[in-house]
């Protein structure tokens, strides 16, 4: 039957200020900014969505990003690394770059077969790039990042857990996710098993509770095909005893909410209808694109968050 969950949609993180925010993931590693908006359940913080050419399912990382935040720890009951997808040959490429802009870096790690490296932005959110030739999809860059080593989207996410047999039953059970294997006390699920769909469980038994504020990810979005398709999940999740929301529109996808067991905050967002309905493709992500309900308070909002620009010149 085919799988309703087809991997990772989004995955959505605390941030500090805002301008420092959009510097990193457009500047440095070079995604697009697909879209500038409000968080909709605090409409004076920014929402941004980082991703590939049309901010496609599997590849945004979206910020709120919170002026004067104090940072966040990283803990157990969180996703602590989220992991991105580059090309097998250009690990030594991102070395340099990140070591260009002072930014610590960890040595070339070995997991399941695959080199990656791991290192933290601005606010300590913890970020992997991945190696591997396993991953078809086109990349994305200002210019400022060759195209040959550009970021293609997730690779997969690292859950940090007290426990992982009730979160992996709620995976494999309900959510189309199968069991791939097991390295150095990490235990890594897949759909297809390919990237985008990889998530991982590291299991710390004694840990001590995450704290959510900036650099920390409040949570991780997983992709299904339509509004009817998502229907299907929200019955599953509820039948097996899940306290699930009601859906909820996004305006670029429809999203439903719930806790997986170890604490994490999951989303099943639609891939349909994306974030070309506001803007056209050639200019996404350059005006404050409001939902209808806020348009009538647009002054307001707009005189509230903190001006923010492009600076890819400065990360060439």
């Amino acid at each position: 039957m085919k799988p309703l969950i087809k991997g990772i949609h989004h995955i959505t993180a605390i941030a500090g200020n805002p301008q420092q925010n959009v510097d990193f993931y457009t500047g440095i590693l070079g995604l697009r900014l697909v879209k500038k908006t409000i968080n909709f359940d605090a409409p004076d913080v920014y929402h941004f969505y980082f991703g590939d050419e049309l901010g496609s399912p599997g590849t945004v990382f979206t910020t709120f990003p919170f002026k004067g935040a104090r940072k966040g720890t990283k803990g157990t009951g969180e996703l602590t690394y989220t992991a991105f997808s580059i090309p097998k040959n250009s690990l030594d490429y991102w070395i340099e770059r990140l070591k260009k802009f002072r930014i610590p870096v960890s040595d070339v790690l070995t997991r399941f077969g695959e080199k990656l490296i791991r290192f933290e932005d601005h606010d300590s959110m913890g970020i992997e790039l991945v190696a591997n030739d396993e991953d078809d999809r086109a990349g994305w860059t200002y210019g400022q990042v060759p195209i040959e080593y550009s970021i293609k989207g997730f690779y997969g996410a690292t859950l940090n857990l007290r426990a992982k047999e009730l979160t992996e039953k709620l995976l494999t059970e309900h959510m189309d996710y199968r069991f791939i294997g097991e390295e150095n006390g990490r235990f890594r699920y897949g759909i297809a098993g390919k990237p985008g769909d990889i998530i991982d469980i590291v299991v710390d038994k004694s840990g001590s509770r995450g704290m959510q504020s900036a650099g920390t990810v409040h949570h991780i979005a997983f992709r299904t095909e339509n509004s009817a398709s998502q229907l299907e999940v929200q019955e599953i999740l509820m039948n097996n005893g899940y306290q699930v929301t009601e859906v909820k529109d996004r305006n670029y996808f429809n999203s439903i909410y719930f806790r997986e067991p170890g604490g994490v905050l999951f989303e099943v967002a639609t891939d349909e209808p994306g974030f070309a309905i506001d803007e056209e493709e050639a200019h996404l992500g350059e005006l404050i694109k409001l939902p209808d309900w806020a348009e009538p308070s647009r002054e307001r909002i707009e005189a509230s968050l903190t001006p923010v620009k492009l600076n890819i010149e400065s990360y060439a």
